[in-house]
């Protein structure tokens, strides 16, 4: 089979995520034989108690499969967001933050820290969620909420949202004198895995999920958005309704993982121009591919994260930049500008 049928493959890419993923459970400080990891996990499945060491069994169990969980979840819902988001504004740039939701989901975030997280309800994750909403519908009302979305201004307002809530990070760090909350506010703004629990899966996973089969369900609207708006209008579609509905799906669903994860870039950006280039532009190869290689690229991308340096943890923001970069410029280059691929 030539390789790029295999990668546009879903069972294929569904095999290739399975073998990722039980190498990044194994591997870290502690290094685990996938036989053993898979006996724990199918053990714990069963409801049984796992034949391995109760230490390791902890290790495997509470913290690298919930870990390894929340890459896959977090990559699969970045390149959805990307994936419709390009499709939604007709423009091959766009990604999950082009409407400002990282830049708002910072504020929030860097406030609660600097202030006290214990103090706010929800914390950071809650008041990351809630700056992310507040900026997506500022971009919202700038653009025309209830008048015709047109992509150029839906562009130009994320622009100018998203400075105006990096100047109020910025000014709110400024302004700190606490240089530990500080470090924690620009560690979260990098993106970070480490935190990921059994009981924080729970929300991110539901959300993914769920817009996953419903945008599984739009791809002929999909491929006609991305025609342009008056191939829309001719075969009935109002792009203007969907466009806004779809925004308002995609700001839930990346606050939600920005408030899980922090920021992650280059994600919704990368992988649909990477998947496009062996599945051709329509949506009905290019969704479900893109969702497997964007959550094996955060799998892989998180793994490097903690096993690169022996003192710790990198934030994964930095990891999925120094791939992301010099892939995209290489798939800009490569493609002399032709962003759409083949139908």
């Amino acid at each position: 089979m030539p390789i790029r049928s295999l990668l546009a493959s879903p069972l294929a890419l569904s095999v290739l995520l399975a073998l990722v993923a039980v190498c990044a459970v194994s591997a870290g400080s502690v290094s685990v034989a996938p036989s053993d990891t898979l006996a724990i996990i199918t053990a714990k499945l069963a409801g049984r108690v796992p034949a391995v060491d109760p230490a390791v069994t902890d290790i495997i169990w509470s913290l690298r499969v919930p870990r390894v969980l929340l890459a896959m979840t977090a990559g699969a819902g970045l390149a959805l967001a990307g994936v419709v988001m390009q499709a939604s504004v007709q423009n091959p740039l766009a990604e999950p933050f082009i409407l400002g939701i990282a830049s708002g989901a910072s504020v929030g975030a860097t406030l609660a820290i600097l202030i006290g997280s214990a103090a706010i309800p929800f914390g950071v994750p809650g008041c990351a969620f809630v700056g992310a909403i507040l900026a997506t519908l500022a971009v919202l009302m700038l653009a025309g909420m209830h008048r015709r979305i047109s992509t150029v201004k839906l562009v130009l307002a994320g622009a100018a949202i998203s400075a105006l809530c990096v100047a109020a990070t910025n000014f709110i760090v400024y302004m700190a004198a606490d240089a530990e909350g500080m470090q924690s506010a620009a560690f979260w703004t990098m993106g970070s895995l480490a935190d990921a629990k059994w009981h924080s899966l729970f929300l991110p996973v539901l959300i993914v999920s769920t817009l996953i089969v419903y945008f599984l369900s739009q791809l002929r609207t999909l491929d006609v958005l991305l025609l342009g708006e008056e191939l829309a209008v001719t075969l009935g579609i109002d792009a203007s309704a969907k466009r806004r509905l779809y925004m308002g799906l995609l700001a839930l669903l990346t606050g939600v993982l920005v408030a899980t994860c922090g920021i992650i870039g280059f994600v919704g950006l990368v992988v649909p121009h990477l998947v496009r280039s062996f599945t051709g532009a329509s949506h009905r190869r290019l969704l479900p591919a893109a969702l497997l290689v964007g959550a094996i690229f955060l799998v892989v991308a998180d793994l490097l994260a903690r096993t690169l340096l022996p003192a710790g943890d990198l934030p994964i923001g930095i990891i999925t930049a120094l791939i992301g970069a010099p892939l995209f410029m290489k798939l800009l280059f490569g493609s002399g500008g032709n962003f759409g691929g083949s139908r």
